[in-house]
């Protein structure tokens, strides 16, 4: 039987079918390759990146007892949530509001709980105290509890440098807590001094 269609007509009938069929097999193509990616993705995250439920952080002019390096005094204390290995995280110090810089802790715990600035602990610029004994608890070593975790209940201590970053009452600076492998912030403490 032939058609009594002229071939424009016949083939024309055709194209809405073909790119109807093109349009559906990429838009499933393309959900699957999304999903997967997100999926992916998701579980990375959320499987591998610790919690801290709660946090506290405290400010002392000078700490108890006096001496020449005990000025400007950050405690950061894990109040809540899983155990923190030291080794994967960063500190980074938001001061911007005191003397307009920023400065990372990295490379954790620090040895000798001394960071220097031309040393493998600093990062951006230069807040920290760099006189012995400038990082304490479990992101410096040296301490009794240095056992490479940072336990609930447990506190750590810096020092910012009154040279450099000079914080009057009133000044706030914001302490966050990284986990590098997943780049989740775990802790974002602001700190009023």
């Amino acid at each position: 039987m032939v058609s009594s269609l002229p071939n424009s007509t016949a083939e024309r009938a055709v194209s809405p079918v073909v790119g109807v069929v093109l349009l559906v097999g990429l838009t499933l193509l393309l959900a699957a390759t999304v999903s997967a990616t997100a999926l992916g993705f998701t579980d990375q995250l959320t499987g591998s990146s610790p919690t801290v439920v709660a946090s506290g952080g405290s400010y002392e002019r000078y700490a108890d007892g006096g001496g020449r390096y005990t000025g400007q005094v950050i405690r950061i204390t894990h109040e809540g949530g899983d155990t923190l290995t030291v080794a994967d995280l960063e500190l980074a110090v938001d001061a911007s509001d005191a003397c307009g810089k920023t400065g990372r802790l990295v490379n954790l715990p620090v040895d000798g709980d001394d960071p220097r600035p031309t040393s493998r602990y600093v990062r951006g610029d230069d807040v920290f105290d760099n006189s012995a004994n400038s990082v304490e608890g479990p992101i410096g070593t040296g301490d009794v509890d240095d056992d490479g975790e940072w336990s609930a209940g447990e506190t750590a201590q810096f020092r910012l440098a009154t040279g450099d970053c000079r914080l009057d009452a009133g000044d706030t600076v914001v302490v966050r807590l990284v986990h590098v492998p997943t780049g989740t912030t775990i802790i974002d403490q602001p700190i009023r001094a």
